[in-house]
This record gives structure tokens, C-alpha cells and sequence, in this order.
């Protein structure tokens, strides 16, 4: 018997910069559930989202591989940069299961994006072929339908209420966000001076 496929969990967003709050996540589920790794996929634009402040997609995947650096099981992907735009999650999943067949991807979504999937491309697909694993997000109730139970479930992660929309706005009035940000990530975004 061959071995037993790796578990990737895959954690998708703009990354618009990467903070503290998306490495705890990634690590606890890493360190506290029973993946193999967790991949953070740096998605050029969100069908669903504004794009006016996106820094370019090469940037967003610099700051996020620099941020990982020091990871053993934490990657960055930038898969939907090769992909048709707008990207669509089911997409994107089919075309990594393609790629790697020894290994098995579950999503990662916030309890906030777990009340829009309806509207997501083939959501009823993409709950039948993927498992999903949930995140608390503050204030938003998680129910899981019974018949869902098997494959959609709620990690118990730490609630980390930090938003990269915050950390743009307070570097564009010149405070001091080395707390929120990365090391690495920040030393790129004061170099190049971004979101100034």
C-alpha cells in the first residue's frame, strides 16, 4: 500500500497585507488539527470584493512568501495567478486536485463566507466533493446542517479580530504596525513604501 494522501488545508485571500491574525490561524490549524500543511493562497482578485485598493497580485505573493519563510508547514500559492480570472474556488480546487493527486484539500472559509456560499460558482458541488473547515469570526452563529456534519467542520481556533483593511488605513496615517504585520512582510511594505 502506497501512502496515505498528504492532508493540505488551503486558506485563500487577497492577503492585502498579510497580518498576525492569518499566521495564528494557519498555524493553529497546523499545530491543533490533523493537517499535513496549510496553504495560502494569494488570490488575484475576489469576484465578490472591490479591487481598488489591491496591491498587484506579485507583491501581495512576495509579502506572503517572505512572511512564511520561517514556516515548516505553512506555504504560499499563487496557483490562480495561471488560472482564467475571475478566479472561483471550485476551480481551483479541481485544478490543484489535478496537480497533486497524492494529496487531499480540504477549504478553509470564515464563518462570514460560510452564510454567502450559496452564491459561490457550484457551491452544491464544491460541499460534495471538498471538506471545509470553518473559522469564528465575531458575532456571526455557525450552523451546520446535519447531513454536512461527515465533511463541513468548526475549528475551534482562537477568534482573531484584526482586519488587513485596518492595517492599510492606520500605515496610510503613519502608525507604527509592526505588531500586526510579520517581520518580513513589513519590512517589504516599508521599503517599498505600500498602502502609504
Amino acid at each position: 500500500m502506497g501512502e496515505p494522501a498528504k492532508e493540505i488545508a488551503i486558506f485563500s485571500g487577497s492577503f492585502n497585507p498579510v497580518h498576525a491574525g492569518h499566521l495564528m490561524l494557519a498555524s493553529y490549524i497546523c499545530e491543533f488539527t490533523h493537517f499535513d500543511e496549510v496553504w495560502l493562497l494569494v488570490s488575484p482578485r475576489n469576484p465578490l470584493k472591490e479591487v481598488d485598493e489591491l496591491l498587484g497580485d506579485q507583491q501581495r505573493l512576495a509579502m506572503v512568501t517572505r512572511a512564511l519563510e520561517p514556516y515548516r508547514k505553512l506555504k504560499a500559492s499563487d496557483v490562480e495567478f495561471y488560472l482564467p480570472r475571475p478566479s472561483y474556488t471550485i476551480d481551483t480546487l479541481d485544478h490543484l486536485s489535478a496537480l497533486h493527486p497524492d494529496k487531499q484539500f480540504t477549504l478553509i472559509i470564515g464563518a462570514d463566507n460560510w452564510k454567502q456560499l450559496p452564491q459561490w460558482k457550484e457551491y452544491g458541488r464544491l460541499l460534495q466533493s471538498y471538506p471545509l473547515l470553518i473559522y469564528p469570526r465575531q458575532g456571526a452563529v455557525v450552523e451546520i446542517p446535519e447531513a454536512l456534519q461527515e465533511t463541513v467542520r468548526l475549528v475551534d481556533a482562537p477568534l482573531l479580530e484584526i482586519s488587513s483593511t485596518f492595517i492599510r488605513k492606520s500605515i496610510r496615517e503613519g502608525r507604527d504596525m509592526r505588531a500586526f504585520v510579520p517581520d518580513r512582510a513589513y519590512e517589504l511594505i516599508m521599503q517599498n513604501g505600500w498602502y502609504r
